[in-house]
């Protein structure tokens, strides 16, 4: 009964609405200009390079900064070798069947690598959830932009939400000291952690990712990449109890968020009004994410899948099918990642 409370509990807020608006914004200004200038096959480089806004979410602006200037610069990087992965598929001559384990490799890379520069760096929000998203969804476009218009966008995005991220100094009631965040030094014990931090999302992303793609030739479905991101959702947290815990949630939140993306879907709406509801899910999401994941997952699954529909159109009663199976599987091996080594140890000790 404790869990289940737990589950549904929401913890208090802490001016929530702050990074939340900023992230809205961050995320609507880019799209919106897009919609305007035609440019709607650019959003995902937008969407993603957004991501730095999530990062410092509670510091003061100098350290808040930095942190999001590493971030985006790694997400920039992510997006980057994304791009050169869709292309190196024709370019290698690759079959459909091919080029799909190419991109499960590729993901479990840097599924394993983003977590543990992001541990190094002592970033947060924790992990590679984002970067696997990232490159895995900018990867899989069949379409690819030219390379320098796709980068332009994903950097001057970045700019923005660094702007964005500062921009309350404007007013002096809102200013915080502009001191640097002390240099970084990581004790062996730390440096350890971070690797075998590494190690469980490489793990899990590759495993969900096999499953994934070995369940969809069979059954006839794709974007397994969703099953990579859900597999990484349990391993961020404190105790076994806590991942668990998130694990279960982002199903269960995957399930309404679906139901949520179905009612938007029915009323046709025109891009810019699209770009408005992705704004709306953002604002949602991060004014959650922290206080209850479930209730978070309700507003991100509409902004991820939608964020896809805006690139690839593709059948809506697809995505729905797919993101629903995708993160069972994903879910399933994310908690098996995170109970194996207390197995293990229990089997050693028999």
């Amino acid at each position: 009964m404790k869990f289940l409370a737990e589950m549904f509990s929401i913890a208090p807020g802490n001016k929530d609405h702050h990074p939340a608006l900023r992230c809205a914004v961050g995320v609507f200004v880019p799209l919106i200009t897009l919609v305007l200038l035609g440019r709607l096959d650019l959003a995902i480089f937008a969407s993603f390079g957004a991501f730095t806004g999530i990062y410092g979410r509670g510091e003061p602006h100098g350290t808040r900064f930095v942190l999001q200037l590493r971030a985006g610069l790694l997400m920039l990087l992510v997006i980057l070798l994304a791009a050169l992965a869709a292309r190196l598929g024709g370019a290698w001559g690759l079959d459909a069947m091919a080029a799909t384990w190419f991109l499960v490799l590729a993901t479990t890379v840097v599924a394993g690598g983003c977590s543990l520069a992001i541990s190094l760096l002592r970033l947060r929000p924790a992990g590679s959830l984002f970067h696997i998203f990232a490159f895995a969804a900018i990867a899989s476009i069949p379409n690819q932009p030219p390379l320098g218009e796709g980068m332009l966008v994903a950097l001057l995005t970045t700019a923005l939400s660094l702007l964005i991220g500062f921009s309350s100094r404007i007013l002096p009631s809102r200013r915080t000291p502009w001191v640097r965040p002390p240099p970084i030094r990581r004790p062996p014990g730390e440096r350890r952690a971070a690797w075998l931090e590494g190690l469980g999302y490489l793990v899990a992303a590759g495993v969900a990712g096999s499953l994934a793609t070995l369940a969809g030739q069979w059954l006839g479905f794709g974007h397994n990449y969703w099953a990579m991101v859900a597999a990484v959702v349990p391993l961020v947290g404190h105790t076994t109890r806590h991942r668990i815990r998130r694990g279960i949630q982002r199903i269960i939140g995957t399930v309404l968020g679906l139901v949520v993306l179905a009612a938007i879907l029915l009323l046709g709406l025109e891009p810019w009004q699209t770009v408005l509801v992705m704004a709306l899910c953002q604002f949602g999401a991060e004014m959650f994410i922290i206080r209850q994941y479930l209730l978070a997952q309700v507003f991100i699954t509409p902004l991820a899948l939608i964020s896809t529909l805006l690139v690839v159109p593709s059948s809506p009663a697809v995505l729905l099918r797919d993101r629903i199976i995708e993160t069972v599987i994903g879910a399933a091996v994310g908690v098996g990642v995170v109970l194996a080594p207390a197995a293990w140890r229990r089997l050693r000790g028999l």
